[in-house]
């Protein structure tokens, strides 16, 4: 089990740190819909989703 681990060691740090960012991301991204920010960049006024991203109240 040793030899697999040292052999494997860069491969499994490297997937934890991809693991990290990625649920990194996933958290900003849920930050930011529960604060009202869009995940687009650009305005709402000519998206075809707008209504999903912003119900009216």
């Amino acid at each position: 089990m040793l030899a697999w681990l040292s052999e494997n060691i860069a491969t499994i740090i490297i997937c934890a740190v991809l693991i990290a960012v990625v649920a990194a991301i996933i958290v900003s991204m849920i930050r930011d819909k529960k604060k009202g920010k869009s995940s687009c960049g650009c305005g709402c006024a000519n998206c075809p989703m707008s209504g999903s991203c912003h119900p009216k109240k």
